[in-house]
């Protein structure tokens, strides 16, 4: 099983950061990483490319998108969002899509898929889970807001 299902598989005892929206078709986290408020939208079910989504997973995923950027702007400032979907890793070939503020401060350095450099940090300068816990809480409220 990948990790991802491992964790759609125990939803309810998973910290807030694990879960801040929840609907029948998504999951949205906030990712480890160094940066504040990367999240991770991850489908429920096991499917490994987005041309596998039903017609409904795919119409509630944009605006889930929305609302993280949307949310990401008011929780970190970032001045947009990027969206990216790989899945291929060996430990989470699921479709699941990054969130990423893309902050003023950037350089060039950190722009495009350069920003794979905050989640490949070290564990000591990732973003605590005690952070990552605050910035679920207040991403949620402002996702859950949007998407009444």
């Amino acid at each position: 099983m990948c990790h991802t299902c491992e964790l759609n598989a125990q939803v309810d005892d998973l910290p807030l950061r694990e879960r801040l929206y929840i609907n029948d078709d998504w999951r949205v986290a906030h990712g480890w990483s160094s940066l504040p408020g990367w999240l991770v939208v991850a489908l429920r079910r096991h499917a490994e490319a987005l041309h596998e989504l039903t017609a409904g997973e795919a119409a509630s995923l944009g605006p889930i998108l929305r609302a993280a950027s949307v949310a990401l702007k008011g929780a970190v400032g970032c001045e947009k969002t990027y969206v990216i979907l790989f899945a291929e890793h060996p430990r989470y070939p699921h479709v699941h899509l990054h969130v990423v503020p893309r902050m003023d401060w950037f350089t060039e350095d950190d722009k495009s898929t350069s920003v794979f450099r905050f989640l490949n940090a070290p564990e000591q300068d990732q973003v605590s889970a005690s952070d990552r816990e605050r910035l679920a809480a207040e991403i949620r409220q402002t996702i859950h807001t949007l998407l009444r």
